[in-house]
């Protein structure tokens, strides 16, 4: 078979196909990218076994039919240093070597056998479908994928778990120290269902949705999740397991309530954190009437640092801990100016809000505290 296509185009295709590859893999055919060719259609797969992405672009002078697998790397390295070009493709049927023709040279190697690619995973049945624009979520899952875990022994907090209700859709992440819980809503899903889906499947959707403007339909069953969208169908094994109860570990009633500018909070804490003991990480808040303190200290080396920034804050006088990484990085992950943080005492979780959410929108970060040793 043999065709033409565009030397970048296909590049930014298999660019987003080779995320979902593992380092090694169980079969050796999993480091290839598989090809197949139906008239000017090339579909292209990419698959680790639990995770397989599929996406379509259309070829020129395309001759014949076929499938031949192709190592991912040698395809990304040769074409990342080509300009914009037309290439001709070549695929010997028989033996399964591939020649591509550019303007100035010719390359080839040996592919492999299509057809001993592995079949993308088929659902017996569908247990539910529900369709949002591809912005959302894009933006629910850039809001929660930081707080997955990675923790073998609980495996259902190293995803993402989608709860969607009749009136709303709610997408939770946590790793037992942190949570996030966010709320949309503009989508209502038909009946209650929900899902977790893995941490890898997640960020490689976030890559690819990026460029994607229509929208998601999501169809899931008892094992896997499928994601369709344009071109590119993405399916991948969900994890198996009940997901905590997120909305129990929420405290309420918080009297202690700071709202400060975002910006102001984020600087003053990674300046502060650099003396933080390489250990804990352990960053202070000392709060008092319309003023925060941050401070931490290494004892071991003598280091210490503190700063006082304003907030709107007229509670008691109250002091608490938390690990300055991921402190920062929940200030990082809100798109508000202000922030609000809400907080009981010492010892519970405290919660960390935008002071304005985005329409249909209820972002809540909490952030479990540290002891203080005073």
């Amino acid at each position: 078979m043999k065709f033409n296509v565009s030397s970048t185009k296909l590049f930014a295709q298999l660019q987003a196909l080779s995320k979902v590859i593992a380092p090694k893999n169980s079969l050796q055919i999993l480091e290839d990218v598989l090809f197949d060719l139906n008239g000017t259609q090339l579909t292209m797969t990419a698959s680790d076994g639990e995770t397989t992405i599929r996406t379509s672009i259309e070829v020129e002078n395309a001759e014949g039919q076929g499938k031949v697998a192709s190592g991912a790397k040698l395809l990304l390295e040769t074409l990342k240093e080509f300009p914009e070009q037309p290439l001709t493709f070549q695929i010997d049927d028989q033996n399964f070597s591939i020649n591509i023709t550019s303007e100035n040279g010719t390359y080839s190697f040996v592919g492999a056998n299509g057809n001993e690619y592995p079949e993308m995973p088929i659902e017996g049945g569908e247990s539910g479908r529900i369709e949002l624009p591809a912005e959302l979520l894009l933006d629910a899952i850039n809001k929660t994928i930081f707080c997955t875990a990675d923790d073998e022994l609980r495996p259902v907090m190293n995803g993402i778990y989608f709860d969607m209700l009749e009136d709303k859709i709610v997408l939770v992440a946590t790793d037992a120290h942190r949570l996030v819980r966010y709320t949309n809503t503009s989508v209502q899903a038909p009946a209650a269902m929900n899902f977790i889906l893995p941490k890898k499947p997640a960020s490689l959707l976030k890559n690819v949705l990026a460029k994607e403007e229509g929208n998601v339909t999501i169809i899931f069953g008892e094992k896997n999740a499928r994601f369709e969208f344009g071109q590119t169908l993405v399916v991948c094994r969900q994890i198996e397991g009940r997901f905590p109860n997120y909305n129990a570990v929420i405290p309420q009633n918080n009297q202690n309530k700071v709202v400060v500018d975002r910006q102001t909070m984020i600087n003053a804490c990674k300046r502060v954190a650099v003396f933080a003991n390489t250990g804990t990480s352990l960053l202070k808040l000392a709060l008092a009437e319309n003023q925060i303190k941050i401070s931490a200290q290494d004892i071991d080396f003598s280091t210490s640092a503190e700063e006082t920034i304003a907030c709107s804050y007229n509670g008691a006088p109250m002091a608490i801990g938390f690990k300055a990484p991921f402190l920062i990085e929940i200030l990082g992950s809100i798109a508000s100016e202000e922030v609000v943080l809400e907080l009981a005492d010492p010892a519970r979780a405290g919660l960390i809000l935008p002071s304005e959410n985005e329409p249909n929108e209820d972002l809540l970060m909490l952030l479990m505290p540290m002891l203080l040793n005073d």
